[in-house]
C-alpha cells in the first residue's frame, strides 16, 4: 500500500530542530503535530480495505441486478498509485550536494591550514617596540615603501593612500 511505504520514511526531529532558525520554531513545532496526527491516523488503518459481502447486499437489496453492476464497476475500478518520479531527483541532488561540501571542506582546511601557518608566523615576530623599520618591512612587505618607482614622498601612489 502506497501509504504504508510514505509511513516508512520517517523525519529525525532533533537534527530538524537543529537547523531551524529561532523564529520558525513554532511553525516547525505545528508541522510536527500534523505529521504525528496523520502518522497515528495512517497506523490505524488496516493494512487491507475490509472486503464487501456481496452476497448480503444481494439479499437485501430489492431492486435485481444492481447489485451485480456495482460489483462489476467495483473489480473494474483501478485506483492509481502515483509513481515516485522525484525521489530519484533528490537523491541526485542529495550526492551532489555532499561532493559540493566536500569539496568545500577541503577548500576550508587548505585555508585553516595557511591561517594557521600566518598565526603562527604572527607569534614569532619581534615586539613591535623592538622593531626596526627593516624588520617591519621585512615581516610585512606591504608596508615597504618603493622609494625607486615613487621617489617622492609618500612613495605610494595617491590612490593607495
Amino acid at each position: 500500500m502506497a501509504g504504508r511505504k510514505l509511513a516508512l520514511k520517517t523525519i529525525d526531529w532533533v537534527a530538524f530542530g537543529e537547523i531551524i532558525p529561532r523564529n520558525q520554531k513554532a511553525i516547525a513545532n505545528s508541522l510536527k503535530s500534523c505529521n504525528e496526527t496523520l502518522t497515528s491516523r495512517l497506523a490505524t488503518l488496516p493494512e487491507n480495505p475490509r472486503t464487501i459481502d456481496w452476497a448480503y447486499y444481494k439479499t437485501n437489496v430489492a431492486k435485481a441486478g444492481l447489485v451485480d453492476d456495482f460489483k462489476k464497476k467495483f473489480k473494474a475500478l483501478k485506483i492509481p498509485v502515483p509513481e515516485d518520479k522525484y525521489s530519484s531527483l533528490v537523491d541526485a541532488e542529495e550526492k551532489e550536494d555532499v561532493k559540493s561540501c566536500a569539496e568545500f571542506l577541503s577548500m576550508l582546511k587548505t585555508r585553516i591550514e595557511q591561517y594557521e601557518k600566518e598565526l603562527e608566523k604572527m607569534r614569532n615576530i619581534i615586539p613591535f617596540d623592538q622593531m626596526t623599520i627593516e624588520d617591519l618591512n621585512e615581516v610585512f612587505p606591504e608596508t615597504k615603501l618603493d622609494k625607486k618607482k615613487y621617489p617622492y614622498w609618500p612613495h605610494k601612489p595617491i590612490e593607495n593612500l
